[in-house]
Parts: structure tokens; sequence; C-alpha cells
């Protein structure tokens, strides 16, 4: 029986705009966003959880969608603006949503967070005055397993609350 040997397979130079920045980066035609994201640019927030798109911790906003970042081939965010966790607000300031998330005690483990954090971001972006209801379907896609559900939705409304006021950004120091 002939032995076979994995097929190599050449790299592809692709540029990502991430946070508002241009990326050139080579991947593999395999490479999944995820990984380009976070060992290759250094983007830590986005975190694996599942691996399936089931879980959350890996959402990005890419082109103006929520999207799991483990199920997008890093060739098919070429071109496409990506906004990650560590580009939603400027250098020394916390968004709303963190404020509020911290202000209502929902942190527990934090390795669900990003994915949190970036489903409310989205939400919060198209909708400055969620129902309940709104707020818990936004959320639905995220996983928490220490169960800081309810506490989610509480700061999401803070959050609202504080956008609509017209407070997006809080010092990181406060």
């Amino acid at each position: 029986m002939a032995q076979t040997q994995a097929q190599e397979y050449p790299e592809i130079t692709i540029t990502l705009n991430v946070n508002g920045k241009d990326y050139t980066v080579n991947v593999k035609p395999y490479e999944r966003l995820i990984d380009v994201l976070r060992y290759k640019l250094g983007f830590l927030s986005v975190k694996e959880g599942c691996g399936r798109g089931e879980c959350g911790s890996c959402a990005v906003i890419m082109d103006g969608k929520l999207v799991p970042s483990c199920l997008v081939l890093a060739v098919q965010a070429r071109g496409k603006k990506i906004i990650t966790l560590e580009g939603i607000a400027p250098p020394g300031k916390l968004h709303a949503i963190q404020k509020a998330l911290l202000d209502t005690y929902a942190m527990q483990c934090g390795f669900c967070f990003p994915g949190v954090i970036m489903a409310a971001y989205y939400l919060l972006s198209k909708n400055r005055n969620p129902s309940e209801d709104e707020i818990r379907y936004a959320l639905s896609g995220n996983l928490c397993r220490c169960g800081s559900y309810l506490r989610f939705i509480k700061a999401v409304k803070l959050a609202a609350e504080y956008i609509r006021k017209g407070q997006i950004y809080f010092d990181l120091k406060k």
C-alpha cells in the first residue's frame, strides 16, 4: 500500500482591513479568518470556543454583518472591512457596552465576553432602543458557560441608555 503525503498548498497574499487598518498577510487557502486574526495579526479578543459557529466567542463584524470568524476562510475576507473588539473604541476608552457590562457586574470568567460585546455592539449600532426580546435574540448566538445571560440583558439596556444620552465612550481609568 502506497503512503500518500498531504498535498502542500501555496500561500496566497491577501489584504484584510481590520479596525480601519490594512494588513497584508500570506495565508493558505484553507486557513480560517479566526486563525489569521488571532495568530498572524495578534487580535487576541477573537477566541475559539467551538469551531463550529455555535458559541459566538469568535464573532467579528465583516462588511456590516456579525459573523463567526471560525466559519470564514481568510481568503473570503480579503477586501472586506472587519471589526474586532479591539476596534470598537478609541485607545484608552471603553465603548458604552463595555462600561455597562462592568457596571452591571456581568463579568464572570470572561471567555464569552468578546463575542457578547460584539453581538451587543452590532445590535446597538442598528437599534439604540432595543426591546428585551430584541436583546435576547441578538445575544442568542452566544454561549456563556457561567450563565450571565440576565446580566448581559441588563447591561445592553444600560448601554443603550448611555448611547441615547450621547455617552458612547468612557475613559478607561474611570
